[in-house]
Order: structure tokens, then sequence, then C-alpha cells
């Protein structure tokens, strides 16, 4: 090959290295801005759409989130609620809190569509209006520094008569001892009745077919049923609570729950009584609502009994008329639950502070303590000492006999 033509093919030999060489180092080159775009839009780009992902954030639009002391700080702000019923021709309010408990201690304003406005004035988280004529009213409990309130007002529908029905809520208007003064308002009165005399039987009644029974409370302080079952005890009627002598308060039995509990371990069949300062039929349902609402639904043997008798409470001085109703109310209330009602008091009373033969349909516990009672009217249970002694109880407690359960 001549020498010449031997140079032009190496030069183009090598020119086509070059070149390539040149072509792979252009293409694998980092981006700069000088290429044509940003370095920020081929990084982007090159991310196969990377630019699109905030679509897949489902938390991109939320707005922004409440910081940890913002959020604390709404959270230790308490709330209010307001609960309302009517039994006749009233409104009973209670502020309570998150818990349903009353809130005490605060002044609370509410307002009633075309009534006006009324205020908490003795601080209990209670408001009482009466006299309201049958009708839809419309409540709005006014803001109160410190506290959230409710957004919209609470419809209550007032009731022109009553209707011996449970109230829902009555747990709102229930006390515990601690929060009252037991020594002024638990007056019933322990072995102060008229109807006694030197013939009292004071041990286990012997030689009747009658079943054997005990009527306990608070009194009796703690109680080992297991002993009373074994001593021949097959019945029990337990005091669950009491209506304030003086203030009107209703108040559970601090043994209540104890003494059911334990006495149904033991085999032994259950009653209760409430012991009544009722002035009036809406009380009475209330107290009986007490008594219901503190069953829970359990199931009891005996019915449940209104007490009235001398305390020197709010309602010795009611008349006759009133007292019956005020029984017949309670009793009421209590059969419209599913249980059993009952009268429980003394022979003087029967005769002389209720019309007895208005309640004849009733179930009655007589206390009369001689041997043979003077009463003549028809009784189911007999309460006829209250002097009695049990195993298992360290303190006195009454005895009592029952016929035809």
């Amino acid at each position: 090959m001549d020498s010449k033509v031997k140079f032009f093919a190496i030069v183009a030999a090598v020119s086509v290295v070059l070149f390539a060489f040149a072509l792979v180092w252009y293409t694998n080159k980092p981006a700069t801005p000088s290429d044509g775009q940003p370095a920020n839009v081929q990084e982007a780009m090159e991310e196969d759409d990377g630019y699109r992902d905030f679509l897949k954030d489902e938390n991109f639009f939320d707005p922004d989130p409440v910081s940890g002391s913002d959020q604390s700080q709404t959270e230790s702000v308490p709330r209010l609620y307001l609960q309302g019923y009517s039994v006749m021709q009233d409104i009973r309010l209670t502020v309570t809190d998150s818990r349903g408990n009353p809130v005490t201690g605060q002044s609370f304003y509410v307002s009633i569509d075309g009534i006006g406005e009324y205020k908490d004035l003795d601080q209990d988280g209670m408001i009482y209006v009466p006299e309201i004529k049958a009708g839809d009213y419309f409540v709005t409990l006014q803001p109160v520094d410190g506290y959230i309130i409710p957004d919209e007002p609470m419809r209550v529908a007032v009731k022109d008569q009553i209707e011996y029905e449970v109230i829902d809520d009555i747990r709102s208007l229930m006390h515990d001892e601690s929060e009252i003064d037991a020594s002024v308002e638990d007056t019933e009165e322990q072995n102060e009745i008229e109807d006694v005399d030197d013939t009292e039987v004071r041990t286990r009644w012997e030689g009747s077919d009658a079943v054997f029974g005990i009527d306990v409370s608070k009194w009796q302080k703690d109680i080992a049923w297991e002993k009373v079952a074994a001593s021949g005890v097959e019945f029990a009627i337990i005091r669950c609570g009491y209506r304030g002598s003086s203030s009107g308060s209703l108040v559970v039995d601090p043994y209540f729950e104890q003494n059911l509990a334990g006495a149904k371990a033991a085999g032994i069949d259950v009653g209760l009584y409430f012991f009544s300062q009722a002035v009036n039929e809406v009380e009475a349902v209330e107290e009986a609502s007490m008594a219901v609402s503190l069953l829970q639904g359990q199931k009891i043997e005996f019915p449940i009994f209104i007490d009235v008798e001398s305390s020197g409470g709010r309602a010795d001085s009611l008349d006759n008329a009133t007292r019956t109703a005020v029984c017949r109310a309670f009793c009421q209330t209590v059969e419209n639950a599913g249980y059993h009602g009952g009268v429980y008091t003394c022979r003087s009373w029967y005769y002389n502070k209720l019309n007895d033969s208005e309640l004849n349909d009733i179930t009655h516990w007589l206390a009369e303590y001689r041997k043979t009672p003077l009463y003549t009217g028809d009784f189911a249970l007999w309460q006829y000492t209250s002097s009695g002694t049990i195993d298992g109880i360290n303190t006195r407690v009454d005895l009592d006999l029952v016929w035809n359960r």
C-alpha cells in the first residue's frame, strides 16, 4: 500500500476512536445548568415523575395539627352537660360533669325559652323550676368561665300529670353520706314506736308456720351473712336509702351494696325498704326511682317498701290524704318498674296517719311489738321486735315474720 494512503487510513481510524470516546463521555457526564435545564428539574424528571408523589400523600391537604401545648390546654378545660326532666308541671335540671355527677360550688344560670332565667342559688348543680304549663321547652346553659358548655339548647317535655314512671337520670340527685350531715338528715328513730307492751318477744319466734326474717340498715354495721343464714334467717329486708329529714336530699345507705350482696351470697331472700321524707307525690316518685335504680335490674324476692313513721322530719306534719297519696305514688312507680311495692308503718300510723282503707290493695308490713297484734287489718309481714339478737350481727336487730309469700 502507498505510504500516503496508510497515513490517511491511520488518521481516520484514530479519529473514529476519539469520536467514540467523546460520545460516551458526553452521554454520561453530570447535568449542569448550561445543558438547557436546571439541575433540580432534571433530577425531578429522572425520578420517574416524582413531582406527582404529593398526590399520594393522604395528609397533604389536612390542616396543620394542633400543637402539643394547645391540645393539652383544650383537654384540660372541663366540659359541662345539662340533664333535665319533668315529673309533673315542673322542670328539674342538673349540671353535670362527664361522669354524670352534679357540679357543685359554682353558680349556674339557665335560660328557658318563653319563661325566663334561673340560677342555681345553693350551688349544688341543680335547678328546680315549678308550676310550668305542660309543653316543650328549650333550656340553655349560660356561659361559665373556665368551662365548655353545650353547643345546643336542651329540649324538656313538661308533663301535665304525674305518670309514676322511674326517672331515668335519678342518680344525678342521689348523694353519699359523705356529702351530707347524717346526724341531722338520717332521723329514722330506732325502736321508738308507740305500739309496744310487756309481751314483746325478743327472740326467734317459735311455734309458727310463718317464715322468719330480719330487716337491716347501716345501724347494724358489718354483718356476717353466712352466720345469719345458719341461724335460721330466711329473708332480709334491706334499707337502700333515705331522704334527708331536713334538706330532703336523697341519700344511699352506706351499707346497702354490701348487705344486698352478702345476703344474696348466703342464700337469703331479699326485699328493700326506703325511709321516706317525701312531702308530695313527685318526691315519692323520686324515692321509688332511687330504690329501683340501686337494684340495677337485680331480681328480689320481697317487695320494695316505703317506710313512713315518726322521725321529727319534714314529712311528720303531712295530712292523711297527702301521706296516703305519697305511699300510693311510691308503690305504683315500683310496680310499673316490674317490682312489688309495699307500705311499712306501725299500727297507730295505719289507723291515725293514713287513710288505710285506700291502701287495701297494697302489701302491709306492720310494726307492732306485742305478742298478739291489735291491728285488725290485713298484713303480710310483721316486725314483732326491734330488740332481737342474731348470730352474725353485733347489734340489736329487728325481727320479722311473713305469711302468704
